[in-house]
């Protein structure tokens, strides 16, 4: 997806964003009142600078535009940044969130990114090249997400493990 210029106030020049940004997930949820159905919508969105740095936002809105808009901003807040070796992950990592159970391993240069559809998606706006995964367990992308998350939070580099080490 090709980054989005933002306007900087009426009539003023575009400002390039840092990040890309990715809607993963846009779903309209209803909460049943007294006086009838109150419907929403819920954005599940991707953000990251493809070097590294990426961020996962979830809000709900009035309408599409201002869920996504919430969902970018509080994604912006939460950015994880992962280390990278060679355009891959520095290990192997095993992480189960809820129902979903994830391995992520590194792969070698021209693997590509071999992942299902959440998966890949945080991989390329992480700017990962080469890595393999498998999803077992829910077909949720929420939680298939939030456990991609979990897995770059355990991951170190040779580095943080050998200052961890002395």
């Amino acid at each position: 997806m090709e980054r989005r210029p933002k306007r900087n106030g009426p009539g003023g020049e575009r400002q390039q964003s840092e990040f890309d940004q990715k809607v993963v997930e846009v779903s309209r949820v209803t909460r049943v009142t007294g006086g009838g159905k109150r419907m929403r919508f819920r954005a599940l969105v991707v953000i990251g600078d493809r070097k590294g740095r990426v961020g996962m936002g979830l809000r709900k809105g009035r309408d599409v535009a201002e869920s996504v808009t919430k969902a970018v901003n509080h994604a912006k807040k939460n950015i994880l940044v992962i280390p990278l070796v060679d355009g891959t992950i520095p290990h192997e990592t095993k992480v189960k969130y809820k129902a979903s159970i994830l391995v992520m391993r590194p792969a070698k240069p021209g693997t590509g990114v071999i992942a299902g559809g959440a998966v890949r998606q945080v991989a390329e706006m992480a700017g990962i090249k080469n890595m393999m995964s498998k999803m077992f367990g829910s077909s949720n992308k929420v939680n298939n997400i939030k456990a991609v998350f979990s897995g770059f939070r355990a991951m170190r580099s040779k580095e943080q493990l050998a200052q961890k080490r002395k």
